[in-house]
């Protein structure tokens, strides 16, 4: 089951500076948490991260996972574990558990708390892909594809949609004809040739037609 976690504002510790520790990083990043990476050595693209304060750094050498915990000033939300030391990554994970944080390690998805799927972003639209971590690999070329998937015109429509149900809500109440109504909607080929065109307020104009004539379909009905 992929769940979408709301992470705004917590505290996630990131031990490791290298390669994946950067990437998981990037994944806090854009959840506008507030991330602390802990490692002996950071790679040149954590401490870009850094500068541009958006992480925070502790130059740390891990040998001892109880005492790593002992050592917060603010209590995590959230620990990854992403050192190269496979051992010591399954030790941090053990100690965090002690103490009720929650945990992560990418190369042990069977002791984590959950796995952070790969997340394919163009514009508005997020899709999640997850190997349950059999294979990442495999899972950033999935990402890779649906990335080339996604349209413009895709785009452009999801903005029509969210313009179109805002007026819905304005004049028709029943939510079923509303539904079939968007739907209609995404599939008018005039809409569709207009988006793909890149002409968005004509499309807007499109639907809003569309909306007359069932409004005043709905009307005459009535009477």
């Amino acid at each position: 089951m992929l769940v979408d976690l709301k992470i705004e504002n917590k505290n996630i510790v990131i031990v490791g500076g290298g390669s994946e520790s950067y990437r998981k990083a990037l994944s806090f990043v854009e959840a506008k948490t507030k991330i602390l990476v802990v490692s002996e050595e950071f790679s040149e693209n954590i401490k870009n991260l850094y500068k541009s304060g958006k992480i925070q750094l502790q130059k740390k050498k891990v040998r001892d996972a109880e005492e790593l915990m002992k050592s917060f000033e603010q209590k995590p939300d959230l620990i990854v574990a992403v050192t190269n030391n496979h051992e010591l990554n399954n030790q941090i994970i053990s100690a965090a558990k002690t103490k009720g944080f929650m945990v992560y390690a990418p190369d042990n998805p069977a002791i984590s708390d959950f796995t952070l799927p790969a997340v394919a972003k163009i514009g508005e639209v997020k899709i999640a892909i997850s190997t349950s971590g059999k294979s990442p690999a495999m899972t950033r070329a999935l990402r890779q594809k649906i990335e080339r998937i996604i349209t413009p015109e895709d785009l452009l429509q999801i903005k029509l949609q969210t313009y179109v149900r805002q007026n819905l809500k304005k004049t028709i109440n029943d939510q079923k004809i509303r539904r079939q109504i968007l739907c209609g909607i995404i599939d008018n080929t005039t809409i569709k040739r207009l988006l793909k065109e890149g002409k968005i307020s004509e499309a807007e104009r499109e639907a809003e037609k569309i909306i007359s004539k069932t409004s005043a379909f709905k009307l005459t009905d009535k009477k």
